[in-house]
């Protein structure tokens, strides 16, 4: 449903003889698994391959399961419950960090929004013959929202992501780019970046309706 090819195997053997005989960008690994735990199955993708990105994804939250799955050598450990945006993020930034495509299709980059057209490689903002050079930030911002399109962006991921915590200050930081980007987008009404509250952001970009005019996604707040 995001863009990536995925293999599900159901235990951990199955996932091992998988990954032998397939080629992966990352592995997502849930500790309790049948007949070959994710710890287990971790050590041994690492010892034969140390490069590879692994996630845990699993209910064991006690601090010495995170630190004996980092031990392994995981990017990422993440406890449930979560929520699906965060995991796509976490997923991404991994990917990013490894140089992995990640299966994700065109590893989107470029996105027209309304009248404008945003290079999330070159950080440009077009409307027209006016182009805009973005900051690195406003452009990782920029980029987050435009993949989760009409849909919210998790506030806290968003940060942990780019800030790399969700602490107050950054969160004051985040509301100066998120300002910053409404204004380069106003020129245009039909993009418009809202507060879902309690939740996150969310980037709506108007949708043409069947006699050409456009209508937005119905507001939350």
């Amino acid at each position: 449903m995001n863009g990536f090819g995925v293999r599900l195997c159901t235990n951990g053997e199955e996932g091992f003889a998988a990954w032998k005989k397939g080629t992966f960008d990352l592995c997502l690994v849930d500790v309790m698994m049948p007949r070959k735990d994710g710890f287990s199955f971790a050590r041994d993708v690492r010892s034969l391959d140390r490069d590879i990105p692994l996630i845990f994804l699993t209910a064991r939250a006690m601090k010495e399961d995170r630190i004996e799955g980092l031990k392994i050598g995981a990017d990422d450990y993440l406890t449930k419950p979560f929520s699906m945006e965060e995991l796509l993020l976490r997923i991404r930034a991994v990917l990013r960090r490894s140089g992995a495509r990640g299966g994700e299709n065109g590893a989107a980059s470029s996105f027209t929004l309304g009248a404008f057209t945003f290079d999330a490689a070159q950080r440009t903002l077009a409307r027209g013959k006016h182009v805009r050079r973005l900051t690195s930030r406003e452009a990782d911002l920029l980029r987050l929202l435009c993949l989760a399109v009409n849909s919210t962006l998790d506030r806290g991921a968003a940060l942990r992501e780019l800030w790399g915590d969700d602490s107050y200050f950054n969160s004051r930081s985040m509301d100066v780019f998120v300002s910053r980007l409404r204004r380069y987008l106003r020129a245009d009404p039909s993009v418009e970046i809202q507060n879902v509250t309690g939740k996150g952001l969310r980037l709506v970009v108007a949708v043409a309706s069947p006699r050409g005019a456009t209508r937005k996604p119905g507001k939350r707040s």
